[in-house]
């Protein structure tokens, strides 16, 4: 039970974050909060990552729907430690957070606009899939081949 409360936590902080970026951001565009380094911008991506696979909303809801459904299986029935339970975590908390915008806006909000590093726009729910994912690789390498 404290995986879900937790769980609904970070899905409640990213949707949040999305409800104040349509808005204050919707009809702004972008903000510039270091001028050509950093802006909140509001981008509406029908894609995945990087805005790949534009409009194939089906495909995405239910790979997330997947995806969910294992990490939930990995998180109560395999043996994980701290480091492997936070990555599943913090991966099915940005999959149900982004899947709820796909499934009621019919896309995504993005709002995370660091352009001294890449042209491409992200969301809270984004930071945790790769944080996540990050997370669950170094537990793969340094802790699931000792068992």
């Amino acid at each position: 039970m404290t995986y879900i409360l937790i769980i609904l936590g970070l899905i409640g902080l990213d949707q949040i974050s999305k409800y104040i970026a349509i808005k204050y951001l919707a009809g702004i565009g972008s903000i510039p909060i270091i001028k050509d380094i950093f802006h909140l911008t509001y981008v509406e991506n029908r894609g995945a990552a990087f805005g790949m696979f534009q409009n194939n909303q089906i495909i995405f809801v239910v790979v997330a729907s997947i995806a969910c459904i294992f990490g939930l299986y990995y998180l109560y029935k395999k043996e994980l430690n701290l480091l492997g339970k936070t990555a599943i975590i913090l991966i099915i908390s940005g999959a149900i957070g982004n899947l709820i915008d796909r499934i009621r806006l019919g896309f995504v909000v993005d709002y995370f606009d660091f352009r001294i590093i890449w042209d491409y726009v992200f969301n809270i729910a984004d930071v945790f899939v790769v944080a996540g994912t990050i997370l669950l690789c170094i537990y793969i390498i340094f802790f699931e081949n000792n068992k």
